[in-house]
């Protein structure tokens, strides 16, 4: 049983997080082996009717998703039905890439980022058949969309659209990370071609209902009437200040529900992180995967660029050294969505966070619930920096934009001695921490932004939020390089 001297100072610095970011609603709860000891919900899943959110609310969970994705590739991998070293193409023929040899891209470079493809630009066309008429006008990214975008509606669609696309790899396969929802939206067309059966029936079929999962679906409607269903807001820009208003429309993208569109609660998610950490098992004693396919799920396979000593498995993000444990989580945020699971497998510590705001600083609502959990102070960091002090000759190489036809363009300008990131309309001062690599705190957590140069030394990419962006500016570093 856990010492409960912790909850006090971590509630308290949950509100507050939560209260400044104008969260409509966040749920969280921690399990032990499986058993549940704490659990909270802070203000609404409905802020209209003032109705409470709960352990059996039901939110989004985003890119959480994409490691039931990899428990689905990994079980059709144990039934002898695709090795994660197949080629793509040998079960998707029609997958290709303009002027660009596929045939070296495996299963595993989808599952772990590490195709080479950089961001792209389909988001907009997967998820319009969905969009409200307001919407455009709430989303800046979408704004540059043009009229005359073909919706995106199978997998057929998706790889139709990307075969046309103008790209060029970020690297041979298996040497660059980039974190791509095309790509695990792909494999769910693999997991429905070699299963017979739709992605989404083949994961509640084999994974959602052997596990338990109640309340667990890519449909709303298939919850029979369950009413304990959160609200969606969103932050309106006001100019002086930013307002949270509801927006109820469900984003949803047919040929991308692998990637990131199956709502669920906290409790089902803790059954869920309690299956990884029995090695494979369910509480009842069902077995959702081998003990072998759970260790190579969580497998350090390539670092993410998104936290220092952060690696990417299969669907999974591991940190070997968290505080001196092994952890391994995974985020997810859209429209309306933003959650947290992660779990310490040599040791069946789990955590889930769900929020109905995008943005919302779940992440730094967790790390504080772990923090507490060890007698750290709530805000504490595992990283600490190697570099203190960079003079400005030294940060002007970094200064520039660098663009993503997925996210648009972040620059990066030098004001009062600091380097200044702006990203989705927000500044963030870019904290130095080892050689070409910064920290930014932001959301109340810490995430890093690593530089990459060319043979020459000039600097043409920064990895940012796990996708890869180009330098877009005319700029050069010139002779300032280290």
């Amino acid at each position: 049983m856990q010492n409960n001297g912790w909850i006090d100072s971590f509630e308290k610095y949950a509100q507050n997080m939560i209260t400044e970011s104008q969260v409509p609603g966040v749920c969280m709860g921690l399990a032990k082996d499986g058993h549940i000891f704490y659990h909270n919900g802070f203000g609404f899943r409905d802020m209209e009717r003032q109705l409470g959110a709960t352990i059996d609310t039901v939110f989004g969970i985003g890119s959480i998703t994409k490691s039931f994705t990899c428990v689905a590739i990994m079980q059709l991998q144990e039934a002898g039905k695709l090795s994660v070293h197949d080629p793509v193409v040998k079960y998707l023929p029609e997958f290709r890439l303009k002027n660009l040899d596929v045939g070296q891209i495996t299963i595993h470079h989808f599952m772990t980022n590490t195709s080479g493809i950089p961001p792209l630009s389909t988001f907009f066309a997967s998820v319009m058949r969905s969009l409200e008429a307001n919407e455009v006008e709430d989303f800046p990214l979408l704004h540059d969309q043009t009229d005359d975008t073909l919706p995106i509606d199978t997998y057929e669609d998706l790889m139709s659209v990307i075969s046309t696309l103008d790209l060029e790899l970020l690297g041979p396969p298996g040497t660059e990370f980039s974190y791509s929802n095309d790509c695990f939206a792909l494999l769910g067309a693999i997991i429905t071609r070699v299963s017979g059966k739709s992605y989404e029936a083949y994961v509640k079929e084999h994974i959602i209902d052997p596990i338990g999962m109640e309340h667990t679906s890519f449909f709303l409607e298939e919850l029979s009437g369950y009413e304990n269903i959160t609200n969606l807001y969103i932050k309106r820009d006001r100019g002086d200040h930013k307002e949270v208003i509801p927006s109820p429309n469900w984003w949803d993208t047919p040929a991308s529900r692998a990637a990131g569109f199956l709502k669920s609660t906290v409790r089902d998610m803790l059954r869920y992180t309690d299956m990884f950490c029995k090695s494979g098992l369910t509480a009842g004693g069902k077995r959702i995967l081998s003990p072998e396919s759970v260790q190579q799920m969580m497998t350090p396979y390539f670092p993410t660029d998104m936290v220092p000593g952060q690696f990417y498995g299969y669907g999974l993000v591991i940190t070997s050294d968290y505080y001196g444990k092994k952890l391994v989580e995974h985020s997810g945020g859209i429209k309306g969505v933003a959650a947290q699971m992660c779990f310490f497998p040599e040791t069946g510590l789990a955590g889930v966070a769900l929020s109905n705001l995008e943005l919302s600083p779940v992440l730094a609502v967790m790390s504080g619930a772990l923090n507490s959990l060890e007698n750290r102070p709530p805000e504490s960091s595992h990283l600490e920096s190697k570099h203190d002090f960079l003079s400005e000759e030294a940060m002007h190489p970094f200064v520039g934009d660098y663009q993503s036809s997925e996210f648009g363009t972040l620059p990066i300008r030098l004001e009062n001695g600091q380097l200044v990131l702006s990203f989705l309309g927000e500044n963030y001062v870019m904290r130095p921490f080892a050689e070409d690599i910064f920290v930014i705190r932001g959301f109340g957590t810490d995430f890093s932004a690593r530089f990459i140069r060319s043979e020459n030394h000039e600097i043409v990419r920064m990895a940012f939020g796990g996708r890869q962006f180009h330098r877009h500016d005319k700029k050069t570093s010139g002779g300032n390089d280290k």
